[in-house]
């Protein structure tokens, strides 16, 4: 018979570890994300997880960095992506909004349920806040907007999105694409072209 994997010795991997810790967190908030729970989870022992970190906060603050690379990262990134148009860069933006895998959603909304308890954690939101719409105002600000209404149009898709996120909005995807076409015209000003909605719909075929 096979050993099991303590027997082995086996202690996961730090990623593994996080990776429960994430499941945890979205499913029950910070509190919930123990050494304790998350070792029954995995099927290792307690003592595995100080092979990968020295004590729960550290942990934490791997949570807090999982979060700034995928969703701010990811959010930067697209609002610096390439585009013709204003309405294809908002369609870069929108990318975000509709793939899990670049803008984790359920993430979003544990870390900013964590922050209203955790100064430490509050400033980090704060911080990961002023970054994206930094990144968002350049974006208009390369297609020749005024600093003021550049401003303006980057905090209103933000903060549309992150009260998509707050208020827990139900919305099918199907619903979502309806209105897309209309999100751009209001966000940029300008409606996208039948060739960039196409574009955009090839992009997420998989999905639809």
């Amino acid at each position: 018979m096979e050993p099991d994997k303590q027997d082995r010795g086996w202690r996961g991997s730090a990623d593994l570890w996080l990776d429960a810790a994430y499941e945890l967190l979205v499913e029950g908030g910070v509190e919930a994300v123990k050494v304790m729970p998350l070792a029954a989870r995995l099927g290792l022992s307690r003592t595995s997880f100080y092979w990968h970190f020295p004590d729960r906060e550290a942990l934490l603050a791997g949570l807090i960095a999982r979060w700034q690379g995928r969703n701010t990262g990811v959010l930067i990134a697209q609002a610096e992506a390439p585009a013709a148009t204003i309405a294809e860069a908002m369609l870069n933006i929108i990318d975000c909004w509709i793939t899990p895998e670049m803008f984790d959603s359920r993430l979003e909304f544990a870390i900013r349920t964590w922050a209203q308890t955790d100064p430490a954690v509050a400033r980090e939101q704060a911080q990961a806040d002023e970054a994206r719409i930094t990144a968002l105002t350049a974006l208009f600000l390369r297609f020749r907007f005024d600093p003021r209404e550049a401003e303006t149009r980057a905090r209103a898709i933000y903060l549309t999105q992150i009260g998509y996120i707050s208020m827990r909005t139900e919305e099918t995807l199907a619903q979502r694409l309806q209105r897309i076409p209309l999100y751009v015209k209001v966000f940029g000003g300008t409606a996208p072209t039948e060739a960039e909605l196409q574009a955009f719909r090839a992009r997420h075929a998989d999905r639809l």
